[in-house]
């Protein structure tokens, strides 16, 4: 496996209803390195969001989906989604403020 580094794991916030309504549970989720776990993706929110400390983090791998253009038939990509806990003394993720 390729050397990962923080800011080459975590790719983009994922911005839902559920994701918001769990923001009150200081929940968030993000989409992730599909070769990336659970430790990688721990260490890279705590260094990319300063102050923050993660209580434990759940991964899923989200299949793609069959699309047809036509008669030509092709498949969106796979994905990887992680979904962070952070304690109960730790400080919001700013990047999700005012949403």
């Amino acid at each position: 496996m390729a050397d990962l580094k923080y800011y080459d794991i975590i790719q983009k916030p994922i911005i839902t209803e559920q994701s918001m309504n769990d923001m009150a549970d200081k929940k968030y989720a993000f989409y992730v390195h599909p070769k990336a776990n659970k430790l990688q993706v721990k260490e890279a929110v705590e260094k990319m969001f300063e102050g923050v400390k993660v209580e434990y983090v759940n991964t899923m791998n989200i299949k793609g989906k069959k699309r047809r253009r036509g008669y030509i038939v092709g498949k969106t990509a796979d994905r990887k989604k992680a979904i962070v806990q952070l304690k109960e003394e730790s400080k919001e993720i700013e990047l999700f403020q005012g949403m």
